[in-house]
């Protein structure tokens, strides 16, 4: 199916549960969906993904706490200018602990945990970690509304010189992931500040920053709208808007320049002049939360993932009982190339029902007598067409290459896509 055609055809909460993605419970409570065998695995393979292309781009990973002293985001300015979108304080003897409505205070800490130099900078610094938002019932719903969120998110700290290079840098990482992934854009949006208490009052913080973000945009040469009253509390930010099938526009990627919490935090950096410095702080998410990102790509793709992503890449289809052994070993065989693999035997019924059971997956490898006897398969692929016999560890290595380039078509050598 067409990508655009299966988002507009199907709601990700009808069809993430039919295909056993997610679900939720009472009591875990509203927007707190827990994650099945199938989703998880969709989940890690994005995770990984990600992972792999910020090491490449610099970044070093960190893992953090999700709670924090009520203090840590009174002096990051949380507290002030964001209770009312967090849980409420846990009482601990005499402290109160929060959990956290961001990763950025964290990341300040541990970044004035140690000295740095200019020679050190930009300091890139990564994490997929959780967040809470006390979201209110009414507006909670599937994966892209919940209280508990799994972000990918990172803090570049860099001299004020270095700020505009690292979020154009940013901005292309957010732009080759989105290729990757098959995500369109509809727009870029310069999201600044509005009227109100809700934002630090400091303008000639927020002028610096919004000259920054508009040079970054205008060297990037993606068209651009500002929209008033969509900044973050601290700073501007560059917004990456996303619709889905039903044309409901939300954010899924972000940039943002921070001179507020460097400040607040007393960051600062040794200079070549021996005094110290206050670094910018960058703030960017390059595929946004887990959740909300893996949303948008059952209602992208209609639960036809491409073949990096889908929860089961290959099928092992033997035509009588004669044949399961030998799709036993293929299977696990698979499962030492690191893909996904499952057997579908002649006790899941006819072989006619067994493929139509596996229309999803991108790859049905069935295996009849001859098979069996030559070591070979016969390879279905997802799009219908069917490839001649050829030896098995042939087949998976070429299946194993193409999830590895995490790459768009089923097939080496030609443009189909899923």
């Amino acid at each position: 199916m067409n990508p655009a055609n299966a988002q507009a055809a199907h709601d990700h909460r009808k069809l993430g549960r039919e295909l056993d993605l997610f679900d939720t419970d009472p009591l875990m409570g509203s927007g707190l969906p827990y994650w099945l065998p199938d989703g998880a695995a969709i989940r890690h393979a994005l995770e990984e993904f990600i992972r792999e292309r910020e090491r490449l781009a610099g970044y070093r990973h960190v893992y953090s706490p999700v709670l924090g002293k009520r203090d840590l985001y009174e002096i990051s300015g949380h507290w002030e200018h964001y209770r009312e979108d967090m849980f409420p304080p846990m009482r601990l003897g005499v402290e109160e602990m929060v959990l956290r409505p961001s990763l950025c205070p964290h990341h300040a800490l541990i970044y004035r945990s140690r000295s740095h130099s200019y020679r050190e900078l930009p300091l890139r610094m990564a994490e997929l970690g959780g967040m809470y938002r006390s979201e209110l019932s009414g507006v909670l719903g599937g994966l892209t509304r919940v209280r508990a969120i799994q972000l990918n998110d990172a803090h570049v700290f860099c001299t004020p010189e270095q700020a505009a290079d690292e979020a154009v840098a940013a901005l292309e990482l957010i732009r080759e992931a989105h290729r990757a992934l098959g995500v369109v854009p509809v727009r870029y949006r310069l999201s600044l500040p509005g009227e109100g208490g809700k934002y630090v009052a400091d303008p000639a913080l927020w002028e610096r920053a919004v000259a920054l973000l508009t040079e970054v945009l205008e060297r990037s040469g993606v068209p651009f709208e500002a929209a008033e009253g969509e900044a973050a509390f601290y700073g501007p930010k560059i917004d990456v808007q996303i619709a889905d099938g039903a044309g409901r526009e939300f954010t899924l990627s972000t940039v943002q320049i921070d001179f507020h919490q460097p400040e607040r935090f007393g960051l600062h950096y040794i200079g070549p002049d021996g005094l110290k410095h206050r670094p910018v702080m960058v703030h960017r998410s390059v595929i946004g939360s887990v959740e909300r990102v893996v949303a948008h790509l059952i209602e992208l793709y209609g639960g036809a993932f491409p073949a990096w992503l889908a929860p089961v890449q290959v099928v092992l289809v033997p035509i009588s009982e004669a044949e399961v052994e030998q799709a036993e070993r293929l299977r696990r065989r698979c499962l030492e190339l690191g893909l996904r693999a499952e057997v579908a035997g002649p006790e899941y019924g006819s072989l006619g029902a067994r493929i139509r059971a596996a229309r999803l997956v991108p790859y049905q490898a069935v295996i009849g007598a001859k098979e069996a006897v030559d070591g070979r398969v016969a390879l279905r692929l997802r799009d219908g067409r069917r490839l001649d016999p050829m030896p098995a560890e042939e087949a998976l290595a070429r299946i194993g290459a193409l999830v590895e380039q995490c790459a768009p078509q089923l097939w080496e050598g030609d443009g189909a896509g899923q």
